[in-house]
This record gives structure tokens, sequence and C-alpha cells, in this order.
């Protein structure tokens, strides 16, 4: 490509532009402005774009000037017009005149390949409890076991190790400091959540936080009524996550992902004994030491209503 040395536009920037309509939900008046250009010149490339894709964005395109694929810049630019009316992609093909695959490939350029891909975003909704204790997030991640370093460390996925059963591990975040507590059962069933509440109250209690409420997903374990009766001895409100809504109980699927990276995945280990045996040694790394995005770069711990000197004092 030879770009004229005071082009407002290089090829980077063309293609910047069209993604800023196309991805981020900029409008062609809003790109313009922000790249220094026309509406009428952030048009003609959006309509290149969606014509003949990246390469028509290109100075001096390798392409013939008629190409069977191509269509016209206009006639690109009318698709999505119709598929932002709600238009189906069959009704489009039928009403431009060209083959469904053509709309296809323009829409899916465009980012509307999916009738969902019209409806705004939803609003992320962060929240926090003022105080630890308050709310207490628990999931369970379901782990293979093993007796030798399997494929995911080595690459190697001829010598995948041989499948000896499963391991659950269940985690407790604290919503307002983070701070999580683990173990591992050999299945997730109602004893095995019962237990674990059970330990996580008197883990957070060294701390001197009491529990006031737990979240939990939908599952039959935290569903049955020995686990209920366990919170209701316990003092503790008992609250359920909104079916098909994962990220309502986030802090626990995000501790969860730390841990598979970190911990699970993080290093070889020879078996999943070995594995297991190191969960504590991660997990008090996570934490007093590990340093926490969400909370201004400290650890969990730093978050606690915990003298200096009492903190010294806990060997977790």
């Amino acid at each position: 490509m030879n770009t004229h040395k005071n082009a407002r536009l290089t090829y980077a920037r063309r293609l910047e532009m069209v993604q800023d309509i196309t991805e981020r939900g900029h409008s062609i008046a809003q790109a313009a402005a922000s790249h220094g250009v026309s509406a009428v010149t952030a048009r003609k490339w959006l309509g290149r774009f969606l014509g003949t894709g990246p390469d028509g964005l290109l100075d001096k395109s390798s392409r013939p000037e008629k190409s069977p694929r191509a269509i016209e810049p206009q006639v690109a630019l009318t698709i999505v017009e119709l598929r932002r009316k709600l238009c189906l992609q069959a009704q489009i093909a039928s009403c431009m005149g060209v083959s469904k695959a053509t709309v296809s490939r323009v829409l899916k350029r465009a980012g509307l390949s999916k009738l969902s891909d019209l409806r705004p975003a939803e609003p992320v909704h962060r929240y926090e409890r003022e105080q630890p204790g308050e709310l207490l997030h628990i999931d369970i991640k379901k782990l293979g076991r093993f007796d030798r370093i399997g494929h995911r460390i080595t690459g190697d996925r001829t010598q995948r190790a041989r499948h000896i059963g499963w391991e659950h591990v269940f985690v407790a975040v604290d919503d307002h400091s983070r701070l999580a507590f683990t173990q591992i059962y050999p299945d997730e069933s109602k004893h095995s959540a019962e237990a674990f509440l059970r330990s996580a109250v008197a883990y957070f209690e060294r701390f001197g936080v009491p529990i006031q409420r737990v979240l939990t997903d939908n599952g039959k374990s935290f569903h049955s009524a020995l686990f209920a009766s366990a919170c209701l001895e316990l003092g503790i409100s008992q609250k359920f996550t909104r079916a098909y809504r994962p990220q309502t109980n986030g802090k626990a699927e995000r501790f969860i992902q730390s841990a598979l990276r970190e911990w699970a995945y993080g290093q070889p280990y020879a078996s999943s004994d070995q594995r297991r045996e190191h969960l504590s040694a991660w997990n008090h790394f996570y934490n007093w030491h590990r340093p926490h995005h969400s909370i201004d770069l400290k650890p969990p711990v730093s978050r606690l209503l915990v003298p200096r000197k009492n903190l010294l004092t806990l060997h977790i």
C-alpha cells in the first residue's frame, strides 16, 4: 500500500473505524468524528468493508474490479438496514435479489448474524456487601482424578492420563473481602455440602466473621433438607441464584477460574493426590499474599476487621 503522507486514514485506521461501527456500537457520525473524517467518507469505507471485507479498505487492492463474490456497497448497506428492522436472512435475500450465502456473509461482517445481536447489551450490575460475612458465595467444581501428568500440561493427547474417577472442590468466597475457603470431597452429595458449610462457617469464625447468608446454585445438594436444616441451625439465611444465570454467583465462579489456572493446571502434578495436597498452600497464598484487582491490588485478608497482632497468630 502506498498511502499519501498527509492521509487522515491509513488501512489500520479505516479498519478501526469500521470496527467502531460494526463491533463497538458507534454510529457512522460518531465514528467519523472520532477519526477526523466526514460521515460520507465513513459510510463509503463501511460500504466497501461490508461488500468485500477488509480488502475493500485497501488503497490499491489486487482484486479485480469485478468479482463473482463481491456486491455493491449500497446493496450491502441496504442488507444491514433491513436486518436492523428484524428481517430474516431469507427475507432479505428474496427482497434484494441476492443469495442467502451473500446475505449471511455481509451480516457476519457487520456482526449481525443472529437476531440477538440486535438487542442492546444488558448492563453489568456489580454489587458488594458492606461487611464481611453478610454474604458467602458457595459453589462446586468437578475435577477428574489422575495418576500421571495429563495432556493439559504435556500437550500430548496420545498420552492421556487414565480416568480413575472424580473429586469435587467446594469453594466459599466472602462477598466483601473475597476471602476464600476450599475443601475437596469425593462427591457433591447433600452430606458433603452440609459438612462443607459447617467447615466454612468455622473457618470464617476464626477471623471473627459470622456468616449471615449463603448464596448457592440450584443443585440438589443445596436444595436438600439436610443443607437447609444446617443453615437454620447455624442461623444462616439461604439464597439461590437465578436459573441459567451463573453470573449471579460470579465471585465464586471467578475464584474457580483463578484456582484452575494457578493451582489445578498451573504446574505439573504426578497425581491428583499431589494436586490435592497443594490446595491448602495455594488457598493460603490467595487469601494472604495474592493481590486482588477488585480490592485495590490487596490480598483478601487485608479487608477483615482483625487487629494485625491477631492476624499474625492465625495459621491458615
